[in-house]
């Protein structure tokens, strides 16, 4: 290295030590690659070299950037408007004292240093290098005069510095005799004049112009730094003689003699006029105007401001001190006047003066020959035109016209005129312009005066008329619209288009003017028209025209596209554009006049007027938002530049530089804009929109191409024209315009990329974008590298956001395209995040791409990390940071210290904690794992928590991004890690957030912020996208303190109330304003988290205060919303409310809202179930349906535009919810009001019956049944829903949801292998069959024919449920299976249910036995037999337990069949399965017994009904024995599992014994065993099961005893059957008494192997545990007095 820093000390000719600071600075700062790869360069003598040279240039831009800071602060340190005004001020200060003459002698030194040579400077001292270094001596040498002239513009110079510069620059030659003026070649004339320009603006500022007139005025020139300095004007005198061969000596030489005049007129007047022809002959004011222009625009430029505040004292005493004839040409001084007039504020100052000082003197001369000589007074207006107010000026200044000249060849017959011809007298009035009747005209009325001013070329008039010239602009107007074909055009022509100027820069500046210059404007489309049909065409006036369309079209967009369609300027289509191949074709698309003026006139010319203000209006147009028809005719001016300018305009013949960049960069805007447009006005029709055929262009097209190559350029190459350029900065120029452009290609192919619709085939573009060429020649590593480009900030970030977008969805990876520079590029980007002076958007830009990269790069991602594997144990591996690691400038930026500081602004804040967010969410552990174990982190990533953020109306957006951020990591992390390996330090954070309040803090935050959004959502909040995801965080930190609450310590109730009464707040804010899209998302977020808490935390919503009330505004206010917006905010609504109802158990009486929330819900479902209807209708008409065979109907498959039915819709909560109120309505008296105010009912069952019919919507057939079955309890309910239909509705249609086929075996399984809660169509067909037995248990006699239409038209699923068919052995096996995994997956048996509920609706049918008889005779009979049947089938089944087990262990496996073992998952041996196992069974087990002895209870409860009433009949001698038949055979065999059986006596008594046997079950709880019922039975339930066998019991008894006294009675009984029943019945029944009555004594039995037989020989069980002997003791009276009956 130290060799390497001499080498560098003789290139540049420094000391060694300044060598080795460049070289350090250098690699800090603008070296491009890595710290090993500098090692291999210093050892290769090619690369040093080529790293020397790249060191020299850093030097020379460091030179010229110290120059620069020092003009920066010259422009502004008196600058008020400037934040920095006062450290500038300071800096001036302190250097104001040496400043000058330090850079006065250093800029003697450059122009007369020798040029370094290879002897002097080493063999890289090449011819290019020398080049090179006196290029940089002139760029210096520009700089420092600029710098030397602001200081004088701000400071006074004194007479001997005048004099001094003044040799110096003589002896200069004005830039032109440099020491090494051999070196200059062609590309540095521009620094050279721009020397010479410095020169003269430093002579003529050091002469003092503005004080020396302001003295002149004020008479007291003596004042004058010169007037006491005879001497040194002499001296003066005699080298300005001497001047007069360069250009730039003439406004020297003009402010010399105005000085000279001024202070000494008599003395010097020879010198003076020597020196002022001298002037005057070098062209003074042609050169004032050609210097201006060079300075550039004066925009944002001081130096040319300043520059023409100087000239413009200069021009202002010339014209004041001397006669105007004697300056020379009058055009040269207006053209002069006009370019000084341009800088800011003069303007205003013209009009200020008086008008015969001055400038103000030239317009009055420019008014004398107007309109004679129109040009001259309208290019001065056109210059005095700066703001409104000037506007205003010039327009009055013109409206009010006194003089009218005009030129005479000769005296015309209708003037009087004096003797001596200087006054006319017109005897007659005149018409102005030869134009037709009725059309604009100016009449000169008779006797107008006119002075004479007789000439060479006639008589020049002068008369005395009032006008307004904007009526002689029209009517000029109107002649070229006459001659336009003549050959007089072209004289036209030079008239109007000044005119046109003029308008053009009014309207721009001031539009209120607008409608006054109508007859204008609203006449520049015809002359559009005509001029561009011409032969040759006027280009320059053309190119007026479309200027003044422009600016109209930027206020009147329409109005302006509605008059250019019949101009033919524009290009259009000849044929209806009706897709995008033809489109893109431009098939019948014609180019318009300006298509034909570009190809035929603009570029074999060169020059491109039209074509600038083309792409200016069709740009104007397009942002005017015309609307999509407009748009799309809009598309052959697009085409046209997509196809014929975009690929190939860099090929054009230009004449003048600079014009290439100007036309590349607004075609891009044009392109810019178009992608901007908002979706909303593109229609959805087949021809394309113009957005559309933009991106397809660009994505598909040689214009994308175009776009890449533009981006392609490198920052290389801007580097290289931005060195060139001989102006110190500045916003215009060649470099500042590439620039521009090559930021509007990353944002148009960002913005292609982002629109364009996904496709599964690459296009060109992306082609293009992602292609991995050889040698780095990819675009990718050239996007990368303008992270090297330091003019603009805005460059690098926009390449690093089409950066991001690429690696978000391009398939590639881009650590591979960066290939070797991968590493260096990393070090650029980590060393721009790091620097504290770096613009902050670059920052966020580097962090938001990073961000993205943690997803979709991995390898990128990794080289940022740069993590260490750190040595450690064996088989665990522990990172630490690399050198190069992103995530310590991470740490950083989030280091509490920093916050608040310059260089960390909430903005680099979030963005950095965004990273870190995505390191959690994509589980970076190895990352994670070197941050979390960091001092301080967790302390650090959870200030912005702790900290008290300002109201909600003054936070900023990116803070509450912060705070939602830092709330997902803390949740990433406690949902990831194991509760007990949280970092300690984190433990204890959220121990502190919880002891300081916080989430007390937040939630009310949260609250507020929602509040305040529902309140300003009017004025369109733009901080909803942070608030939003805020209130997620919030959800999110909630819902994991749910599960993990001993973690985030939120244990306490009050706290846990308060959070969920400010998320209730919340919610309620947010949905009170139902037409805000935005703050329905966050109502609708709150709302599920409402949900959550309503779940998780139901003990703290028991304690709660009134939550109905707002949960019922908030009701009230989305049921008036758009229905298609709130159906979600609905559907949780509903839950909430459900919820609620089931926790908090109110009755009708606590519940105020309830008569509201009842109408409310009816309405809603009236609404959604006539929508239901038509949704239904519409998909079976078009068959798009799910198969019928399934039960869980899906109805994802339907159309979005549509109502599907869902388990969580709208319509299905909604019928739920109306079904907990109507519960609380015990009564019934608010739900039948809502009835007679809406016809919900009738709504319900239409919806209900389609439903059936169509086997759709299961879900809601489901909820409405529910419903249905709660109002059939009351007697008004039932009444309500009987008298709205419900028979009809249901009941054939019901017949749809299962189907019996020719065998009568069901179609499907009845047996689902769901949930026995789980929605079915079984499930409705069962609680249809609950809602007959409800409506007929409560009206009875008034629903009985609708109850035996019911049962008659559904008697074959009913006799099957029932009959012997449906329970065989294998069926019971599989449902006791069922059972069994029931305890595992939630499932159930349906079947058993179905029997269940047809059961009881036939046991409610059984109380109406005389009137089934009369109407459905046989079906009565064939109930009766099944039910027998079942009766049979159930005691076999509760009788045969070890059999039942057996069959649930071998469904599942476990029990062993002599054929081979199904494989099963191992197994460690533990006893915790088995007997888990076990339990399992048993809880099977106790299910399936219960199910069926509840089928057992209700069908021996029937069977009562169907058998004769014992007294009737043991009193009544004339009870007719025919009407009851008989149910039971007379056997006494135990009952047998087999059809062909016929149920007898001894399957009673079976049945009894089985009750007793369960009995004694019940009552056994102290001691073990495998099969006791009170084993997993809670107190209700056993109580419950005591009871249900009592009843049972009791019911066979009544049952046994009513069938044999009816056999005992009949008289076709044989007697020796009669005799043998007696002794059997006597028998069996003394056996069973002596048990029962036991039971009631003692207890129960010791042992449970007592014989559950009814025979003689089987012991009978032993008594159980005593019941009350009072309640039990009429059965055993009614036996005892039946068995000494029997026995008589």
């Amino acid at each position: 290295m130290k060799d390497f820093g001499l080498r560098i000390s003789k290139l540049l000719g420094l000391d060694e030590q300044q060598s080795v600071q460049i070289l350090q600075c250098y690699l800090q700062e603008d070296y491009r690659g890595t710290r090993d790869a500098l090692k291999s360069v210093l050892q290769d003598e090619r690369q040093s070299q080529a790293l020397l040279i790249k060191i020299a240039d850093y030097y020379y831009e460091e030179r010229i950037c110290l120059l620069r800071c020092v003009l920066l602060l010259l422009t502004y340190f008196q600058d008020e408007r400037h934040p920095y005004r006062a450290e500038y001020s300071n800096c001036v200060n302190k250097l104001e004292k040496d400043l000058v003459s330090k850079y006065r002698a250093q800029f003697e030194d450059l122009f007369r240093a020798e040029a370094p040579t290879w002897e002097t400077h080493g063999n890289l001292m090449t011819e290019r290098q020398v080049s090179r270094w006196f290029l940089q001596c002139l760029r210096e040498q520009a700089l420092l005069l600029e710098i030397i002239f602001l200081y004088y513009a701000y400071f006074e110079m004194a007479p001997n510095d005048l004099v001094a510069f003044t040799k110096i620059f003589k002896e200069q030659g004005f830039g032109h005799r440099q020491t090494n003026r051999h070196l200059v070649d062609k590309s540095m004339d521009a620094l050279v004049d721009r020397i010479g320009y410095f020169s003269s603006l430093i002579l003529v500022e050091g002469m003092d112009i503005d004080f020396l007139h302001k003295c002149a005025i004020e008479d007291r020139t003596e004042q004058h730094q010169f007037s006491n300095t005879p001497e040194l004007c002499k001296e003066m005198d005699q080298m300005l003689l001497n001047f007069g061969d360069i250009p730039h000596h003439a406004p020297v030489l003009l402010a010399w003699v105005l000085l000279r005049h001024t202070l000494s007129p008599d003395e010097s007047s020879p010198v003076i006029r020597r020196i002022g022809n001298t002037s005057l002959q070098l062209g003074v004011f042609q050169y004032l105007t050609r210097m201006l222009r060079a300075l550039g625009s004066s925009g944002n430029n001081c130096t040319a401001s300043t520059a023409r505040m100087c000239i413009y004292g200069l021009i202002s005493f010339v014209i004041t001190s001397f006669e105007e004839e004697t300056l020379g040409s009058q055009q040269h001084l207006i053209d002069a006047a006009c370019e000084v007039l341009t800088a800011p504020s003069l303007a205003e100052l013209f009009w200020e003066t008086k008008p015969n000082v001055g400038l103000g003197m030239i317009l009055d001369s420019a008014v004398g020959m107007f309109p004679q000589k129109i040009g001259p007074l309208l290019q001065l207006l056109t210059a005095l035109l700066s703001d409104k107010s000037t506007a205003k000026k010039v327009y009055s200044f013109l409206d009010k016209m006194s003089f009218y000249t005009e030129l005479y060849k000769h005296k015309p017959n209708d003037i009087l005129s004096r003797e001596d011809e200087t006054l006319w007298r017109r005897q007659a009035p005149k018409l102005l312009y030869p134009l037709g009747l009725g059309q604009t005209n100016l009449r000169m009325p008779l006797g107008t005066l006119g002075q004479v001013i007789p000439g060479e070329q006639g008589y020049m008039v002068r008369w005395d008329y009032s006008y307004s010239s904007w009526t002689l602009f029209t009517c000029e107007i109107e002649m070229l619209l006459h001659v336009v074909s003549t050959a007089d055009v072209i004289q036209h022509c030079q008239i109007v288009k000044p005119i046109l100027d003029l308008v053009h820069k009014v309207i721009s500046t001031d539009w209120s003017i607008s409608d006054c210059l109508l007859p204008i404007t609203s006449r520049i489309y015809m002359l559009l028209q005509r001029l561009t049909s011409v032969i040759n065409p006027p280009v320059d006036v053309i190119a007026s025209c479309v200027n003044c369309l422009t600016v109209l079209a930027a206020r009147l967009p329409a109005k302006v596209w509605a008059a250019l369609l019949h101009t033919g300027f524009l290009p259009f289509a000849s044929t209806p554009l009706t897709n995008m191949a033809q489109s893109i074709s431009a098939e019948g698309m014609k180019a318009g006049n300006y298509g034909n003026l570009l190809i035929l006139i603009e570029q074999p010319q060169g020059e491109y007027a039209v074509t600038i203000a083309f792409l200016r209006l069709v740009t104007t147009l397009v942002k005017g938002q015309l609307g999509s028809t407009q748009n799309k005719g809009l598309i052959p001016c697009v085409l046209l530049v997509l196809k014929e300018m975009l690929p190939t305009y860099h090929k054009w013949r230009y004449n003048t530089y600079g014009v290439r960049e100007r036309i590349g960069c607004l075609i891009l805007e044009l392109i810019h804009a178009i992608l901007n447009l908002s979706p909303e006005g593109e229609s959805q029709g087949s021809a394309p929109s113009l957005q559309s055929l933009c991106i397809y262009s660009l994505a598909n097209t040689e214009a994308g191409q175009a776009v890449v190559n533009i981006m392609g350029i490198g920052v290389d190459t801007i580097d290289v024209v931005m060195a060139a350029q001989p102006s110190s900065g500045g916003s215009e120029g060649p470099g500042q315009m590439l620039i521009q452009t090559v930021k509007l290609a990353f944002s148009v192919t960002n913005n292609v990329i982002r629109l364009k619709p996904p496709s599964d085939v690459v296009s060109p573009l992306e082609q293009a974008l992602t292609q991995h060429g050889g040698h780095g020649n990819n675009l990718i590593i050239v996007l990368a590298k303008y992270i090297y480009h330091k003019h603009d900030p805005a460059l690098p970030r926009l390449a690093i956001q089409l950066l991001k977008r690429l690696a978000t969805v391009a398939p590639m990876s881009v650590y591979a395209c960066l290939g070797s520079d991968a590493a260096a590029i990393r070090d650029a980007f980590l060393t721009r995040l790091q620097s504290k002076t770096e613009d902050m958007r670059i920052k966020v830009m580097i962090l938001e791409f990073l961000t993205v990269a943690v997803e979709t790069q991995p390898g990128l991602i990794e080289l940022f990390l740069n993590l260490e594997v750190k040595n450690g144990a064996e088989g665990s591996k522990e990172f630490l940071l690399g050198e190069w690691s992103c995530l310590q400038v991470v740490l950083d930026l989030i280091d509490s210290r920093q916050q608040g500081k310059y260089w960390c602004p909430p903005l680099l804040h979030r963005s950095a904690l965004a990273f870190l967010h995505a390191l959690w969410q994509d589980r970076r552990d190895s990352a994670i794992s070197v941050l979390r174990t960091k001092e301080n982190f967790w302390e650090n990533l959870t200030t912005p928590l702790f900290g008290t953020l300002p109201s909600s109306e003054t936070t900023e957006p990116c803070v509450l991004e912060t705070c939602a951020l830092v709330m997902k990591i803390i949740c990433l992390e406690i949902y990831y890690v194991v509760r007990g390996s949280l970092e300690q330090s984190l433990k204890d954070t959220l121990k502190k957030f919880a002891s300081s309040k916080r989430y007390e803090y937040w939630s009310g935050y949260v609250k507020s912020l929602v509040c305040h959004m529902a309140e300003t959502e009017e004025d369109g909040s733009r901080t909803f996208t942070e608030c939003q995801m805020l209130v997620s965080a919030w959800r999110m930190l909630l819902i994991i303190s749910t599960s993990h609450s001993d973690v985030m310590h939120l244990t306490e109730d009050n706290t846990r109330l308060q959070l969920f009464m400010d998320v209730l707040e919340g919610t309620k804010a947010a949905l009170l304003v139902p037409m805000s899209v935005p703050c329905l998302r966050l109502g609708s977020m709150l709302a599920t988290l409402l949900l959550i808490l309503l779940k998780q935390w139901k003990s703290v919503i028991g304690l709660a205060p009134e939550i109905l009330q707002p949960l019922a505004l908030i009701l009230e206010s989305i049921l008036q919303a758009d229905q298609q917006l709130m159906d979600r905010a609905k559907a949780k609504v509903f839950s909430a409310l459900i919820s609620v109802l089931q926790i908090q158990g109110l009755n009708g009486s606590q519940l105020p809202q309830l008569p509201q929330l009842l109408l409310c819900i009816c309405e809603t479902i009236q609404e959604e179930a006539l929508a239901l209807m038509d949704s239904t209708r519409h998909t079976a008409l078009t068959g798009d349906s799910t198969p019928e065979d399934k039960d869980s109907m899906e109805t994802d498959a339907a159309p979005k535009a549509l109502h599907k039915d869902q388990r969580d819709g709208v319509c299905v909560l909604a019928l739920h919810l109306a079904k907990e109120l109507c519960k609380l309505d015990a009564d019934g008296d608010h739900w039948l009001q809502v009835m007679r105010k809406i016809p919900v009912l009738p709504s319900i069952l239409s919806a209900l019956e389609l439903s059936l019919r169509v086997k759709r919507n299961l879900y809601f057939s489901e909820a409405a049944l529910h419903l249905l079955l709660i109002l059939a309890q009351t007697p008004q309910g039932a009444e309500a829903v009987a008298g709205a239909g419900v028979i009809q509705s249901t009941c054939l249609p019901l017949l749809s949801v299962y189907e019996i086929s020719s065998n009568g075996a069901t179609q499907g399984s009845g047996f689902s292998r769901k949930s026995q809660d789980a929605p079915s169509w079984p499930g409705v067909y069962r609680l249809s069959m609950s809602l007959m037995e409800s409506l007929l248990k409560t009206l009875r006699y008034n629903f009985l024919n609708d109850a035996l239409d019911f049962v008659g038209v559904h008697q074959e699923r009913i006799l099957q449920v029932n009959g012997p068919l449906l329970i065989s052995l294998d069926c019971v096996c599989v449902l006791c299976s069922q059972c069994l995994n029931a305890v595992r997956t939630v499932q159930s048996l349906a079947c058993l249910d179905e029997a269940d509920h047809t059961v009881g609706f036939l046991l409610q049918l059984s109380n109406f036995c005389k009137e089934w008889q009369f109407h459905l005779p046989q079906l009565l009979r064939d109930v009766q037999v099944n039910l027998c049947y079942l009766c049979q089938t159930c005691t076999y089944l509760l009788h045969s337990k070890k059999m039942l087990h057996h069959y649930l262990q071998a469904k599942n496996g476990d029990a062993v069949p002599p054929g081979p073992r199904p494989q099963r998952a191992p197994q460690t041996p533990s006893k915790q399965p088995s007997s888990e196992r076990e339990e399992a069974e048993q809880r099977a087990l106790l299910a399936v017994q219960c199910s069926l002895l509840k089928i057992l209870s209700k069908t021996l409860a029937a069977l009562r009904h169907f058998t004769p009433d014992f007294c009737q009949i043991l009193l009544d001698q004339s009870l007719d024995l025919a009407e009851y038949n008989i149910l039971f055979v007379l056997s006494f065999n135990t009952p047998a599992f087999d059809s062909d059986v016929a149920p007898s006596f001894g399957t009673l008594l079976a049945t009894i014994n089985v009750a007793l046997s369960m009995l004694g079950e019940v009552e056994k709880k102290k001691e073990p065993a495998s099969l006791s019922v009170a084993s997993f039975a809670s107190s209700e339930e056993t109580q419950a099961l005591k009871s249900l066998l009592m009843f049972s019991m009791e019911n066979c008894f009544y049952v046994l005893i009513s069938q044999a006294v009816r056999y005992l009675k009949d008289p076709t009984v044989h007697n020796r059957d009669k005799q043998r029943m007696k002794q059997e019945l006597s028998s069996e029944l003394s056996t069973l008494l002596s048990t029962l009555s036991r039971y009631f004594r003692r207890g129960s039995p010791s042992s449970p192997a007592a014989g559950l037989h009814p025979s003689p020989q089987t012991k009978p069980p032993t008594p159980g545990t005593k019941l009350g002997l009072e309640g039990q003791e009429p059965i055993v009276q009614l036996v005892q007095a039946f068995v000494r009956h029997v026995q008589r």
